[in-house]
C-alpha cells in the first residue's frame, strides 16, 4: 500500500473535510473566499491585516484590460464558444515572467536579499548594477503605459501601512527603488507586481507560489472578457484590426535581404 498522503481534503459518505474543518459547519458562510486561499496554503486561517492585504493584491491583478491574456481568452471564446473553460484556461496560460506573474521575481530578489543579511543599500546597488550591465529590466520596476508612477503601487503601499504590514521586505523594496533611480539616472515606477511580490512575502508566502496567486486573481477579469464576448462577438473586429495593420506582403514581391 503506498505511503503517500495528502492532508488537503477527503469526502466521506456525510461529511467534507477540509485540513481538519468540516466545509458545512465550519468553513461555507463563516469565510471569504480570501480567507480559505489563504488557509489552503498556510495551514491557518489570516488575520484581518493579513486578509485586506491578500484580497488586496488579487482585487489589483484581477483586470487591466485588452492585456494579451484576455485577447486570447477572446479569440478562445470566439473559437469555442461552448466551453467557457477552454477560453479562460487560454488566457490564463500567459501569465507568467512578462505579463500579471512577476511578482515571483522581485520577491526572489527581496527574500535573497534579507537572508543574506547583507547591507540593504550595498546589496540592491549590486542587483540593480547587475542587470544593468546585461541590459534587463530589475522585476517589478517600469511600466509601458503607467508612467511616470503605477497608480496601484502608492495605493497598495498605503494599505499595506494601515495594517502593519510595510516590514522588512516592503523597506528593501523602497531601498530598491532609490537604487533603480540612481543608477539608471531616471525614474523607474516599482509596478504594481514589484509592490505585491513584497506583500506577499510579508504575509509568508513563497516566491515559488506568488504565479498561483496571480492565476487565481486573473481568472475572474478573464471570465469577464468571455462573457463580454459571448455578448458582443468583438473578436471579429480585432480580426479585421489585424489584416488592416498587418498586410500579408508577397515573399516575391519583398525587398531582399541582400
Amino acid at each position: 500500500m503506498s505511503e503517500s498522503k495528502t492532508q488537503i481534503a477527503d469526502v466521506l459518505i456525510d461529511r467534507i473535510e477540509i485540513k481538519g474543518r468540516d466545509l458545512v459547519s465550519d468553513l461555507i458562510g463563516h469565510y471569504t473566499y480570501t480567507e480559505m486561499i489563504f488557509f489552503l496554503l498556510r495551514n491557518r486561517f489570516p488575520t484581518p491585516a493579513q486578509t485586506r492585504v491578500l484580497d488586496a493584491a488579487l482585487v489589483t491583478l484581477m483586470e487591466h484590460g485588452l492585456t494579451p491574456s484576455a485577447l486570447i481568452a477572446r479569440l478562445a471564446a470566439h473559437s469555442v464558444p461552448a466551453d467557457v473553460q477552454v477560453a479562460m484556461s487560454a488566457g490564463l496560460l500567459t501569465v507568467g515572467s512578462v505579463f500579471a506573474g512577476t511578482m515571483e521575481d522581485c520577491a526572489k530578489l527581496l527574500k535573497q536579499g534579507i537572508d543574506s543579511g547583507e547591507d540593504a543599500e550595498l546589496y540592491c546597488d549590486r542587483i540593480v548594477l547587475g542587470y544593468r550591465d546585461r541590459k534587463l529590466a530589475v522585476p517589478g520596476f517600469g511600466h509601458p503605459i503607467h508612467k511616470p508612477d503605477d497608480p496601484r503601487t502608492p495605493r497598495l503601499l498605503s494599505i499595506a501601512r494601515d495594517c502593519g504590514l510595510a516590514g522588512d521586505y516592503v523597506n528593501l523594496l523602497l531601498v530598491l527603488s532609490r537604487a533603480v533611480d540612481r543608477i539608471y539616472q531616471r525614474h523607474i515606477t516599482i509596478n504594481a507586481t514589484g509592490i505585491i511580490g513584497a506583500l506577499l512575502l510579508e504575509i509568508g508566502f513563497e516566491p515559488s507560489i506568488m504565479r498561483g496567486l496571480a492565476v487565481i486573481s486573473r481568472a475572474g477579469g478573464l471570465l469577464a472578457h468571455v462573457q463580454e464576448e459571448q455578448q458582443t462577438n468583438s473578436v471579429r473586429t480585432l480580426r479585421q484590426a489585424a489584416r488592416k495593420s498587418m498586410p500579408y506582403v508577397s515573399p516575391v514581391d519583398a525587398p531582399s535581404d541582400n
